[in-house]
């Protein structure tokens, strides 16, 4: 990269400097957990699933660096204003919790780097966290925003801001032509904070723009991103991650009821049709879908199942349009009534997003999209015009008191967990494989 270029990226804000820049279902799970498992320790670790993309001993110093800064982040008066305006579904008193809380890195984080010595050797990153599941629940998004930095400030450094703006512009004005309905999810791997602000100066540009021409149907809803609302003047959209679940099964390794006991104390917590799009797939389809149906026992719920009280589901693994057929058959054979969301937020593109919006609605659902990476790290090399490509890291539960936490998703490449518990658990509950395999190492590539 040109001295310039890093000149001009080092001027701009790098790593974490708000509480609310994360997703918004870190903030409900994390009100959730307060009110139900507030004792409950955990474990989380990373993986970095391009194996691949090394980091460099620089970005490894940079990360511990950044870390460290993380005590010093509070939630502010404005931002506090902001959630009891926009968020109403969290109680008051999570949000005077949330503004007592604080990280503390360096009794949860512990973070090595097996490398060389020198600056630019590359190594492998060990990252883990470690306490009570409500205090630590929130580093997750964070560090992977810290990690993915670090990559793209010291090993891929051969790229620019350059037509981030123009570029989502361009691709919501596709997507609002064709009417599709669509939330920026791409805060965990984004290239940097101020790509994801670019982005979203772009998508508002358009959303602005052709909200009044008749000929442009579709709707960007906002961002998953509580901060960059919150800079914006936008209403955060999420709800619910694996993570809810995950911890539920493991904290008692009660795997056969882990997906009714979830839903039954998400909707103690919010209220029946609160925050309601289910996520189905933390141990496979068809094992949520049987505590789906079950009968709601919450006040308010007037018998109801949990298929007909929640507003939707999302797909987040697996093959889309299979998904969509074994939905659309559950809705009917479980005689649920009504209209149904499906938010697909599984590796969108503009041409993905067109292509399931039109299945899911010949299958009478109405399809919404939560679009990452595609959006907040789509950035070509500046010496060839070259794809650079994107880290696909995650941070996931590893274990809830003592007990090994894992998910079993659609897609077997997204497994997580001890191998020989997610054995256990298949078999526990009856899980065969869909076949369906995507190489993680691949799949922005």
């Amino acid at each position: 990269m040109a001295t310039a270029t890093l000149q001009q990226n080092a001027a701009l804000p790098e790593g974490i400097f708000s509480l609310l820049d994360t997703d918004l279902y870190k903030l409900t799970m994390q009100c959730a957990v307060l009110q139900h498992y507030p004792d409950t320790d955990v474990t989380y670790h990373y993986t970095n699933r391009t194996p691949h993309l090394k980091l460099n001993r620089k970005a490894f110093e940079w990360i511990k660096i950044q870390i460290g800064k993380l005590q010093n982040i509070t939630l502010s008066d404005s931002e506090e204003a902001f959630l009891h305006e926009k968020c109403p579904y969290l109680p008051p008193t999570y949000i005077a919790y949330l503004k007592k809380f604080r990280f503390f890195p360096d009794e949860q984080v512990d973070i090595s780097f097996d490398g060389g010595d020198g600056p630019d050797d590359a190594g492998d990153l060990t990252l883990d966290v470690k306490g009570e599941w409500v205090e630590t629940i929130l580093y997750e998004i964070p560090l992977l925003v810290l990690v993915s930095e670090a990559f793209f400030k010291f090993v891929d450094t051969d790229w620019d801001y350059e037509g981030q703006i123009e570029k989502a512009y361009e691709k919501a004005k596709v997507l609002l032509e064709n009417g599709a309905v669509f939330t920026e999810f791409g805060t965990r791997r984004r290239r940097s904070y101020h790509a994801q602000d670019l982005v979203l100066q772009g998508l508002i540009k358009a959303r602005e723009e052709f909200k009044d021409n008749e000929g442009y149907s579709g709707k960007f809803n906002a961002s998953s991103n509580v901060h960059f609302c919150h800079r914006h003047n936008l209403n955060p959209v999420g709800t619910v991650a694996h993570e809810w679940f995950m911890g539920i099964a493991a904290e008692s390794n009660r795997y056969e009821n882990a997906s009714e006991l979830g839903l039954l104390k998400w909707t103690q917590t919010f209220g029946p049709g609160v925050l309601a799009i289910a996520l189905t797939d933390t141990f496979g389809t068809e094992e949520f879908l049987r505590a789906f149906s079950k009968s709601c026992p919450v006040e308010g719920a007037d018998g109801k199942s949990y298929a007909e009280i929640f507003s939707g589901i999302r797909q987040d693994s697996g093959d889309p349009e299979k998904y969509v057929r074994w939905i659309r058959e559950f809705y009917d054979r479980a005689g649920v009534k009504g209209p149904k969301s499906v938010v697909f937020s599984d590796s969108l593109n503009v041409e993905l997003v067109l292509k399931y919006k039109k299945y899911a609605e010949e299958y009478g659902l109405i399809p919404s999209f939560g679009i990452g990476t595609f959006l907040t790290n789509d950035f070509v090399h500046r010496s060839d015009d070259s794809k650079s490509t994107p880290l696909n890291i995650v941070i996931k539960l590893s274990s809830a008191m003592g007990h090994a936490a894992v998910k079993i998703s659609d897609n077997i490449g997204k497994n997580t967990g001890d191998k020989a518990m997610v054995e256990e658990v298949k078999e526990r509950l009856g899980y065969t494989e869909s076949g369906n395999v995507v190489d993680e190492a691949k799949r922005w590539v």
